[in-house]
């Protein structure tokens, strides 16, 4: 899952960034409001965490525009704003949650967890392909009713590839969603993390699901 952090205080920033990425989200951050903005409208976030004293553009005006663009996108306002009266407009301008500074990392991540429980639906919390299936929330995996173990990565992995069934993925699209870097054409970790997937979910059934695109990527279905 995508978070963005839109957060000016650089040393707040990356505290929050280090600890969510540490529990295997994608982290972006944006330094003002005017670049919130922009990352919004050009990508997709499941959680959005907002300051609201943002250089540029106002966090409140960037709350606004999320409203605007992306409806359904739970915001979480993390801000030193205080008074109940910020609070209050906070909320009433369509922020899901609202925590003060200084505020604690546990308490910020498991609000987190709380936006994404409500935010997604039964249908996208267990995501579904032949006899695997996937359990977005929990971070569970079975395979014909069998539990497999991942890797924090190779569960981000296969969440991606379920997410995206039937359709091929580019190794640069995987880089970028899963591991949140820019693709460089020396790496092969996509290619071994598929390996790692395939002996895991794979290499014990007759019906094989992860599927190579030669010259273009991977694919996650019916037989390519």
């Amino acid at each position: 899952m995508r978070i963005l952090i839109a957060e000016d205080d650089k040393p707040v920033a990356s505290f929050v960034q280090k600890g969510l990425e540490a529990e295997q989200y994608a982290v972006d951050i944006a330094q003002d409001g005017d670049e919130a903005q922009f990352m919004v409208s050009q990508f997709d976030y499941d959680v959005a965490v907002l300051d609201l004293t943002l250089p540029r553009v106002d966090g409140l005006v960037v709350l606004k525009h999320i409203r605007d663009t992306k409806p359904a996108l739970p915001v979480l306002i993390l801000t030193g704003r205080n008074r109940v009266e910020d609070r209050v407009k906070g909320l009433d301008l369509g922020a899901d949650d609202y925590l003060t500074k200084p505020f604690s990392f546990t308490e910020l991540s498991a609000r987190v967890r709380a936006l994404l429980r409500r935010a997604t639906m039964p249908a996208e919390v267990m995501l579904r392909v032949g006899d695997l299936e996937l359990n977005r929330v929990e971070r569970m995996v079975k395979r014909a009713g069998n539990s497999i173990e991942l890797t924090p990565k190779e569960f981000s992995l296969l969440e991606y590839l379920m997410r995206n069934v039937g359709r091929c993925v580019t190794r640069a699209m995987i880089i970028e969603h899963v591991w949140n870097l820019s693709f460089d054409t020396m790496t092969n970790v996509v290619d071994v993390y598929i390996n790692y997937l395939r002996k895991k979910v794979d290499q014990a059934f007759e019906r094989k699901l992860i599927h190579t695109i030669r010259g273009v990527g991977y694919q996650i279905g019916d037989e390519a």
